[in-house]
């Protein structure tokens, strides 16, 4: 049986030096490695689950195929059976699934327009994070110092204004290939993971002497699971997850971005990805990802956005007038709940519409559309993955005034901190399956002492153990319409414009854990896809091999 072998640099390498070691090796890799191509029909790559790793690993020995990546986070592994192997693994004692391995796409958006002329000269200043008022905290010297974020995307740039804080310090603690297998090396060649990152964390200050980022003072840890058109496997998410898990300690991460997702295809607890960020979530990591770019109509939140412990991000977007919130509106591509298990999705909303970041000037996404690439540096795009930057980053800033904050009350603190979009009359201008609690605001957040207001009722570990799963108070009438069971008046609607002034019911928590049980129905007779089986030894549809995104591109808003 054939294994990857991982590559690792030498212990207390200066972090730039161990960027330039995994550069000058990946040569020989990049070659026909990075593009996730279908398995041939005789041979199909899936992921194996069963009791313990061991017991998966044992089984594979016994039937044969190639492993390809151990995943104990989820206690599994990937490999590549023939049809007749995949029989035979289901009937080895210790196994209890198998799945295809799907692909995953960052999300991005096709249709492009020039939105902004920027000077020849100096570094402008973008206006995302006045906002969400970030920009008032980063005077006080709240920046996200101190605090650690992860990154799983399409990799990172090693420019200063990424590898190195505000104060010049190197803050590139760890870098990790999942598509090689690979330590200190995890170079951006699609552009799309250099884009969320610039949002989250440049420290380069414009010509105004602001920062173009939400917490500029945070140190990162990127993982690259997404090649050079933005397309990674669940295999090598799930690893880039364990490899997470397994150095969190080591580097304190605290905040984990995920901007990306795939097509829902199973109960949330049954996902595997979704299995691995449960795992982070009870360890204590702030999981933050985008809803998705296939609203705006509802149940449209791919995974792991469909997961109800974590921060789902959806977008909206200021019309082109930073300084006029009248007429801000929430994004037509922004993914709306509720999840099909009733929970409440996305949890806020963020900045997502024309967001400019920085990127490499000769990856995929600049020289696609050069139209939208200023100085050789800063990108333009639109998207819940830039929204979900923006909630990573302000989480940042919360665990840096407060570090003993467990996930559950960082989420609390941003949700009471959001501000609703309402109209004239004060009533909700965008359903809760739209917008969640509102508009995040990060000094709001920041001085909240909001505690036991967010995953009220759900225990991660019961979860994952599998002795406990949950719906949310979501229900649809017989005319197909979504509410909140218990509370009248919360319907889906449409909406006008962003304005402060409106509170949620205090007796109300977003994510109520209602237990599961099987007398819990959708009215409108919902069903799982064909070839999806809820009993051991099931295997996904050969559909799941299909590519999944967080969203197709979008029309810049």
């Amino acid at each position: 049986m054939k294994t990857n072998q991982a590559h690792t640099i030498a212990a207390g390498m200066h972090p730039i030096m161990m960027v330039a070691a995994g550069l000058a090796l990946v040569a020989s890799l990049i070659a026909g490695a990075l593009m996730w191509e279908p398995e041939p029909l005789d041979y199909r790559s899936v992921i194996v689950q069963g009791e313990s790793s061991a017991k998966v690993l044992k089984a594979l020995e016994t039937v044969g195929g190639e492993l390809t990546h151990s995943l104990s986070i989820i206690n599994a592994a990937s490999a590549r059976l023939s049809e007749e192997q995949i029989e035979a693994i289901l009937e080895q004692p210790g196994v209890t699934r198998v799945h295809d391995n799907a692909r995953v796409e960052t999300s991005s958006g096709d249709d492009w327009e020039p939105v902004w002329q920027f000077q020849q000269a100096g570094i402008p200043y973008l206006d995302f994070p006045a906002l969400v008022e970030a920009d008032s905290l980063h005077s006080s010297g709240v920046d996200g110092s101190g605090v650690t974020v992860a990154i799983l995307d399409s990799g990172i740039s090693v420019a200063p204004d990424f590898s190195l804080d505000n104060d010049n310090n190197i803050r590139m603690l760890g870098l990790y290939s999942a598509i090689h297998n690979f330590e200190g090396f995890a170079f951006d060649q699609y552009g799309h993971g250099s884009h969320v990152s610039s949002i989250l964390m440049n420290s380069r200050i414009s010509d105004t002497g602001k920062y173009n980022s939400i917490a500029p003072g945070v140190n990162v840890v990127a993982v690259k699971a997404f090649d050079e058109n933005g397309i990674g496997s669940y295999a090598d998410v799930i690893l880039g997850l364990q490899w997470l898990y397994d150095h969190r300690s080591e580097h304190n991460i605290r905040v984990l971005n995920l901007s990306f997702s795939a097509e829902v295809r199973s109960h949330y607890w049954e996902d595997p990805v979704n299995q691995a960020i449960m795992r982070l979530w009870e360890a204590g990591v702030v999981v933050v990802t985008s809803s998705g770019n296939t609203g705006p109509d509802p149940m449209t939140i791919g995974v792991p956005g469909n997961l109800p412990y974590v921060i789902t991000v959806g977008a909206m977007t200021d019309n082109y007038t930073p300084t006029d919130g009248t007429d801000d509106y929430l994004a037509s591509f922004s993914s709306a709940g509720p999840t099909y298990e009733g929970f409440v999705k996305p949890e806020v909303v963020a900045p997502g519409g024309h967001l400019t970041g920085r990127t490499r000037l000769w990856s995929t996404l600049a020289q696609q559309h050069p139209e939208f690439h200023s100085f050789g540096k800063y990108f333009t795009m639109s998207g819940t993955s830039q929204a979900a930057a923006v909630v990573s980053g302000i989480a940042a800033l919360v665990l840096q005034d407060d570090p003993n904050l467990s996930p559950d009350d960082v989420k609390c603190r941003i949700m009471s901190a959001a501000r609703p979009a309402v109209d004239a009359e004060g009533n909700l201008a965008h359903s809760i399956f739209q917008q969640g609690a509102g508009l995040v605001n990060a000094p709001g957040a920041v001085n909240s002492t909001a505690t036991g207001c967010a995953n009220q009722g759900l225990d991660v570990s019961a979860d994952i153990a599998g002795t406990q799963h949950y719906a949310g108070g979501a229900r649809q009438d017989e005319d197909g319409n979504f509410y909140i069971e218990g509370m009248d008046g919360f319907y889906w609607n449409d909406g006008f414009y962003w304005n402060d002034g409106f509170y949620w019911n205090d007796g109300f928590y977003w994510t109520d854990g209602f237990y599961w049980n099987d007398g819990f129905y959708w009215n409108d007779g919902f069903y799982w896809n064909d070839g999806f089986y809820w009993n051991d030894g099931f295997y996904w549809s050969d559909s799941l091999s299909e590519t999944a995104s967080v969203s197709t591109w979008v029309d810049q808003e």
